[in-house]
């Protein structure tokens, strides 16, 4: 795992990247984002649910008109986290615990 000197995002290579993709295959969405986007609310909630699992997976419901792709780049910026990868309506995102970091990357 590397680390962005200036602002402490988790950089992966693509081995990562795909070991993280297998595991959010089976995931569930833990947040959705609807027609208000990316509100403060909806950024504490993905921050706090980051820092419990460290990977999860957000669902953009249809009713919300911004771009997945733009939505993830966003809330990796303001959560300091990784998009794994966007497919769909579906966001995946990573960051590694500071209290209790529980994956592994290869």
């Amino acid at each position: 795992m590397y680390y962005h000197k200036n602002i402490g995002e988790t950089t992966m290579n693509s081995k990562q990247r795909a070991y993280l993709k297998g595991l959010a295959s089976v995931m569930e969405p833990v947040v959705q984002i609807g027609k208000s986007g990316i509100s403060p609310e909806v950024t504490r909630s993905v921050d706090e649910v980051l820092e419990a699992r460290e990977l999860i997976k957000i669902n953009v419901l249809k009713n919300c008109f911004d771009d997945p792709k733009e939505l993830g780049n966003m809330l990796a910026e303001r959560t300091r986290s990784s998009v794994v990868h966007v497919i769909g309506r579906k966001i995946v995102l990573y960051r590694p615990s500071k209290e209790n970091p529980k994956i592994i990357l290869p």
